[in-house]
């Protein structure tokens, strides 16, 4: 249980949850539950979540597991991590203990569930005997019966306990009607054969939502097993949840990086694709930083454990991408609304076409129009929808987080779609955010090396990353007994004495404050003037790099049809124009300040249209209020950022701003897999509807209208994780 300012939220297990259908009559039915704030069902990962009182979450959960017990009899419920107690909250359990060894409508993820197979075997065997014998009468259908109720009789058995708790419109009521009523208008062969291809088409399709979620949590088999613990000069291997912060573990050639932590013995070069998405591995040594989730490729490293396991990297990753799918697209809640409406209306249109015709239609036939009506009823089955469009956003969640790419919701995703203004904050997400010296101008008798030499002395005492390029640019020992009298200047820059020569760093205010003559280049860049002896040396250019893919990323939105990107930075007019040009942006604002940000990005809203959305790139950190204003915040992070991972909507693991063209195709792509399925499920579903209706189309034709439309659904809905991996963003979809 996470508990918050007065709000608690728990996580429950439901085993045997393959059914969006039923997700939806759980989390319909768990939202009306007293003191439940809000819940959410996850067919994939098979979580309730709910948010509850802090006060009152004991009964209100007793009372949510209850109600899950009540709606879905065959799902077993325990709290997340342990096993449900005894007393209110498990008095439901042992009730159903028998009915999970029994035929599980929706789940068959241990494998083909052998009983019900033998029970379809058994009752086919009957029903070609049935059709094959020369029987009539009472023994013909006494035959069919029995292999009827071999077949489903648990579907008829639940679907009178589902009408008996008031849920009347399910699939179960749906294939009971149909069958019962082929019974009593003789039709014995198609009431059995359509419960046969009925439960089938379930079995079939239980086996295809398994592997999907196989495939997709392979995606994200990032989870360590162990961590080689090392206590003194023995190691010994334990959970990961067992290691403190502060410990030392080995991390042997093979094994996966089991908890964020520093290296601070030995060397190696680490695959961080799991995370990233990148195929090149990288390089670690002593005083590097790895991530839980990395796999280390040759090296033995000794590894100093900075975050404990629940706040690792590998822990954060893995409840993002369990939670992601809680957060539902606009199209999942239309086809989960469309649904609720959809089953009662054609139930109604079914009971009319079975007694209007014969009333009004003269030598109209009741058997002939109550066939055409049950017809009409199997058809009318919404499985395929409310199956296959959660399974293709997941997908397409799973697919990003494959390229290093984590989504938080699957509203997110569908909301990439309508993105037309990308804006960029500039440092740490355009460029590396590390500054060196690009250039160095000497003046007068001073060459070069000196002018740094004495530049790298003046800001030997400073921490500003400018400070540090100089140095690093220096490149040698500096010995601090050579400086006396330092004294920085606050906004200008330094005064100090070099081993007895006066040297002042700084900007051009610095220059001007001393009445020093200087040189003021028209360079892009931060600019540091330096006088020596009270005369003017030169001045060093420093700059930001610009990342590598950065221009590429700009020209693959285009591409992708962004209307206009617009880069925001804090930094000089003239550093962001330069990099503006650089990479071909089309707006850029400089020397901002954070609410600047906010107002800028407002300003770009009042030029949109109503569809339309901007989204906000930063890093997550100093860019929260921009972040959070935009449609879609996305933190170039970099990897185990806990802001970024906080702040965002979607995060980029591995700070390469071309992923953002990447996430647009795989939303694009998943996108266009889900509408193949709206309007495939739909269109085949009107035709059948309509044949059923004017008694073109038999029993056998409605059940593959309802079975194979649904399975071919589910096979599309899986494409969408064969999104090609490491391509260019253009050409993924």
């Amino acid at each position: 249980m996470n508990q918050g300012q007065g709000i608690t939220k728990v996580e429950l297990l439901l085993e045997g949850l393959d059914c969006a259908n039923c997700a939806m009559k759980i989390e319909n039915g768990v939202k009306k539950v007293e003191g439940v704030a809000s819940c959410a069902v996850n067919v994939m990962t098979k979580t309730l979540t709910i948010e509850t009182a802090a006060n009152r979450s004991e009964e209100t959960v007793a009372e949510a597991i209850r109600t899950v017990n009540r709606i879905e009899r065959h799902i077993a419920v325990s709290v997340k991590g342990k096993p449900v107690g005894r007393g209110a909250a498990s008095e439901h359990q042992d009730e159903h203990r028998d009915v999970k060894d029994e035929h599980k409508p929706h789940s068959h993820e241990h494998g083909l569930n052998k009983k019900l197979i033998i029970r379809l075997a058994a009752g086919a065997l009957l029903t070609g005997i049935g059709m094959t014998a020369p029987l009539s009468g009472w023994p013909e259908l006494g035959l069919y019966l029995a292999a009827y109720l071999l077949i489903g009789g648990d579907v008829v058995l639940r679907a009178v306990k589902n009408i008996i708790r008031g849920q009347v419109f399910d699939e179960y009521f749906l294939m009971s009607v149909a069958t019962i009523g082929a019974f009593a208008i003789g039709q014995y062969p198609e009431g059995v054969a359509v419960m046969l291809f009925y439960q089938l088409g379930e079995l079939l399709q239980g086996m295809a939502v398994n592997r999907s979620r196989k495939s997709i949590s392979s995606l994200m088999n990032i989870r360590p097993d162990y961590a080689n613990l090392k206590t003194g000069t023995e190691t010994k291997r334990v959970p990961p949840e067992a290691v403190s912060i502060g410990d030392y573990i080995i991390v042997r050639p093979g094994e996966k990086v089991p908890l964020d932590g520093e290296v601070v013995e030995g060397s190696s070069m680490i695959d961080t694709s799991a995370l990233t998405g990148e195929s090149v591995p990288r390089e670690v040594e002593i005083g590097s930083s790895v991530l839980s989730g990395f796999i280390n490729k040759n090296g033995v490293l000794t590894v100093k454990v900075t975050k404990g396991f629940g706040e690792s990297t590998v822990s954060k990753i893995l409840e993002l991408v369990e939670h992601a799918s809680s957060q539902k697209a606009r199209t999942e809640s239309f086809i989960t609304k469309f649904a609720r409406y959809y089953t009662p209306v054609v139930v109604i249109i079914a009971h009319l076409l079975a007694v209007v015709p014969p009333l009004v239609v003269s030598g109209a036939v009741f058997s002939d129009w109550i066939y055409r009506a049950l017809v009409f009823l199997v058809i009318s089955c919404p499985c395929a929808l409310v199956v296959s469009i959660p399974l293709g956003f997941f997908g397409g969640i799973g697919a990003a987080s494959k390229a290093g790419i984590l989504v938080k919701g699957s509203n997110y995703l569908e909301a990439l779609n309508d993105i037309r203004y990308v804006v960029f904050d500039k440092t740490g997400t355009l460029t590396k955010g590390a500054f060196k010296v690009i250039g160095i101008h000497s003046q007068g008798d001073r060459s070069k090396e000196e002018l740094l030499h004495y530049a790298a002395y003046a800001e030997l005492h400073s921490s500003h990353p400018i400070a540090e390029s100089i140095r690093v640019a220096y490149g040698k020992e500096m010995k601090e007994e050579r400086l006396t009298g330092y004294h920085e200047i606050p906004g200008h820059g330094i005064q100090v004495s070099v081993q007895g020569v006066e040297v002042l760093a700084g900007n051009a205010k610095l220059m001007k404050k001393e009445n020093i003559p200087y040189e003021q280049p028209k360079v892009s860049g931060s600019i540091v003037h330096i006088a020596i002896g009270r005369k003017y040396a030169g001045y060093l250019v420093i700059a930001d790099e610009v990342k590598e893919d950065s221009a590429q990323a700009i020209r693959s939105l285009k591409q992708l049809g962004i209307r206009k990107t617009v880069m925001l930075t804090g930094d000089a007019g003239a550093v962001g124009e330069a990099v503006g040009r650089e990479l071909g942006i089309d707006e850029v604002h400089a020397e901002l300040l954070p609410q600047h940000k906010v107002e800028e990005l407002e300003k770009l809203e009042k030029h949109k249209r109503p569809k339309e959305k901007i989204m906000f790139v930063g890093d997550g950190i100093n860019d929260t209020p921009v972040l959070a204003r935009a449609d879609v915040g996305v933190a170039m992070g970099g990897l185990g950022s806990d802001a970024a991972i906080e702040a965002a909507d979607i995060v980029i693991m591995n700070d390469e701003p071309s992923k953002i063209a990447a996430a647009i195709s795989i939303a694009k792509r998943t996108r266009r897999i889900v509408w193949q399925n709206i309007w495939f499920a739909l269109g085949i579903k009107a035709v059948f509807l309509l044949c059923g209706a004017f008694g073109i189309a038999t029993m056998w034709e409605a059940v593959f209208s309802d079975v194979g439309v649904t399975l071919l659904a589910v096979l599309n809905a899986m494409r969408v994780l064969r999104a090609p991996e490491n391509s260019h963003p253009i050409q993924a979809g």
